[in-house]
């Protein structure tokens, strides 16, 4: 795996510390780092927005004051 793919990850990996306000900007904030994640992984991008997405929102959830 090239450098630059994992410099994409640690990308995705930090987006979903970024919660948001909202339960469905939670879900949509990290839908997109778990597809684009999975896209730089070679894996479905529809898996990875759904994964991506529902692990966003459970961490959030449980932990409100870790999300900025």
């Amino acid at each position: 795996m090239r450098i630059g793919h994992f410099i994409l990850i640690g990308a995705a990996a930090l987006g979903l510390s970024a919660c948001g306000d909202t339960l469905g900007e939670q879900a949509v904030l990290g839908g997109a780092s778990g597809a684009g994640a999975s896209i730089v992984a070679g894996a479905d991008p529809v898996t990875g927005a759904v994964v991506g997405g529902a692990a966003n929102v459970a961490y959030c959830q449980l932990y409100p004051g870790r999300c900025n």
